[in-house]
């Protein structure tokens, strides 16, 4: 699964966090909640036990994913102008209804797409329709809402 480093990077430290952290407290937690005595009606008890499950999936998640990622480092992508990978894309939007409306996206793996901060995973069909392409090439998208046209106004790297 491909992952950019900057992702790669902070899956790490949340799986850190998680093991040096967050597991010690529930173990901390589940302890005191045991302390407290009747377990059946010990609502303490049976949150911590349902933190702990949380974590401990996640734990196992992030050790799978970390397992499957190919980093594939960042930077120019070698082709000045093009849209790879790990690129920052400003779009212009040149459909009728909401003419000159810009966005910006980094197309980024599965692993650490997050549309809230514009990250889109390569597998999306917007990513899609513009890998390969260049500055200045309008592309069209076929978007669940109806087909839009995207002109590229910038290709970035930054990080």
């Amino acid at each position: 699964m491909p992952i950019t480093p900057t992702g790669f990077e902070k899956l790490k430290e949340e799986l850190k966090r998680l093991k040096s952290s967050e597991r010690p407290q529930v173990i901390s937690e589940i302890a005191e909640a045991r302390a407290l005595g009747d377990l059946s009606e010990n609502a303490e008890y049976h949150a911590a036990r349902e933190k702990q499950s949380f974590i401990e999936g996640r734990i196992q998640e992030l050790d799978d994913k970390l397992g499957r990622a190919l980093v594939i480092p960042t930077g120019t992508g070698g082709i000045a102008g093009k849209v790879v990978f790990g690129a920052t894309v400003t779009l212009r939007d040149v459909s009728d209804e909401s003419r000159g409306d810009e966005k910006r996206y980094r197309i980024v793996g599965d692993l650490e797409a997050d549309i809230k901060n514009n990250a889109i995973s390569l597998s999306s069909p917007l990513a899609a329709s513009l890998v390969n392409k260049n500055l200045g090439d309008v592309v069209t998208v076929n978007l669940p809402r109806g087909e839009k046209e995207y002109e590229i106004v910038a290709i970035g790297f930054d990080g």
